[in-house]
């Protein structure tokens, strides 16, 4: 009777696990949709951000020749057009150009009175006195004076020197140039084309509500992620005590460290982004203004800071991507491999030597967790130095203001990545709970371990 009871219990058994796997199953495939999508999105973004930082480098900026050669002609021609005299200007004009007629006459009177050594200049000097009162040219001096300016603030004198201070700005904006408008132009049109905006102004609105809206769904799309392995380790705490589960409840644990694993070494980790936010230079009562001027820009994943080393021609830097290859991305995978083969296989494979030792031995070589360790701390130097030496830009004065901002920042696969760090120490934990190195394994294929 006790035979013929182990059967049903052993089928129960058998159909409890199928449907722990399908479901699991479910929520794996939802991680990794979550995942997938999460990647996509970060290299959008990462796409993204490179094009306006190229858009809007201060090399096409403040630092363009021609950019300000613009500007400035803009702000001088608006003077020069716009130009007009005030009352108050005319009086004050009105009173330098009779000082200057008085002391002309002055100046030719002393000059005619000097002694004549001539005949010519004596009789020169008799005709003068005879004929001009000094007293009645310095009466008349008013009357020039504002008869000048009336003659130069009329329609057609007004025109002409504005015509002629237009051309000699305009000879000057010929010889200014640094041949940077073409390459800015035909940037302008690539992006406009790109994202399907007509002008430079509605490309960077867009890229801003477009960023916006990308940020929110990584971070939504890795919380996910962690949602469903905190999910799988609910199922573990519940099922804690029914031997029987845990094998499958383990190797779709392995499933789920990948996953994690691959999406955390895949996608961006950490952006550097400084710029300057505005600089406003003040000319001539007017605002000559630049905006989102970048500095640097620069985003990387693990596996990008690993390529990027590799292709150095540096051997330091080769050995360097090398060894972040080998101890943080290529062990990880060995090691769960070899726990999953460890309760799953049969004894000749689970007491392989290589296989026990990826399984237990090797955690002092996973350098994963250094890496978490590494990236926060290079993450906070780098916002450190940044922040000092932005801050070192920041200017306000009469003339000039300038903001600085330093948008750096740990993005969603960092998360991820320490998740999975987390995730693989508990389950290496759980791998010495469930296992006994000298016992077989529990396992649901084999009756002796089937409950009576």
């Amino acid at each position: 009777m006790k035979k013929n009871n182990q059967h049903p219990d052993k089928r129960k058994i058998s159909f409890a696990n199928i449907l722990l796997i399908a479901g699991l199953s479910l929520l794996l495939c939802g991680e990794v949709y979550f995942g997938y999508r999460l990647h996509v999105l970060s290299n959008e973004q990462e796409q993204i951000k490179e094009d306006y930082s190229v858009a809007n480098s201060i090399t096409f900026g403040i630092f363009s020749v021609d950019q300000w050669r613009d500007k400035l002609s803009d702000v001088v021609g608006r003077q020069v057009n716009g130009f007009s005299m005030t009352q108050k200007q005319k009086i004050e004009l009105q009173k330098q150009v009779q000082d200057q007629l008085n002391g002309l006459v002055d100046k030719t009177v002393s000059q005619i009175n000097k002694p004549q050594k001539t005949l010519g200049g004596k009789l020169k000097k008799l005709a003068f006195n005879s004929f001009v009162d000094e007293e009645e040219l310095h009466a008349m001096v008013p009357a020039f004076a504002k008869t000048i300016i009336t003659r130069i603030n009329s329609p057609a004198s007004t025109k002409r020197l504005k015509r002629i201070a237009n051309s000699k700005m305009d000879q000057l904006e010929e010889q200014t140039y640094d041949n940077t408008s073409e390459a800015i132009n035909a940037i302008t049109r690539h992006m406009c084309a790109k994202y399907h905006v007509s002008n430079a102004a509605e490309f960077d609105k867009s890229i801003s509500k477009h960023l916006a809206d990308i940020r929110i769904q990584t971070y939504n799309y890795a919380y996910a992620m962690l949602g469903c392995v905190l999910f799988a380790l609910g199922l573990w705490f519940l099922m804690r005590k029914q031997v029987y589960f845990q094998t499958t409840l383990f190797i779709m644990s392995i499933l789920f460290a990948l996953v994690l694993l691959a999406s955390g070494i895949t996608t961006t980790i950490i952006e550097v982004d400084a710029r300057i936010q505005s600089l406003n230079f003040k000319l001539l009562g007017e605002n000559i203004v630049f905006s989102n001027q970048v500095l640097f820009f620069q985003s990387k994943s693990i596996l990008s800071i690993v390529e990027t080393l590799i292709r150095q021609p540096k051997p330091d830097a080769i050995v360097i991507g090398a060894l972040i290859m080998l101890f943080v991305i290529i062990l990880p995978v060995l090691r769960l491999l070899g726990k999953g083969i460890h309760v799953w296989g049969k004894d000749r494979f689970a007491e392989n030597k290589v296989v026990r030792y990826l399984a237990f031995e090797s955690g002092k070589w996973d350098m994963a967790d250094v890496m978490v360790v590494g990236i926060g701390m290079t993450y906070i130097g780098l916002n450190g130095i940044l922040k000092s030496q932005l801050s070192n830009l920041n200017m306000n004065t009469d003339v000039l203001k300038t903001v600085t901002e330093n948008n750096s920042s740990l993005q969603p696969g960092f998360i991820i990545f320490v998740g999975y760090v987390a995730f693989a120490m508990l389950l290496s934990f759980i791998l010495k709970r469930i296992t006994h190195p000298h016992e077989k394994k529990p396992d649901v294929l084999d009756e002796e371990n089937v409950p009576a």
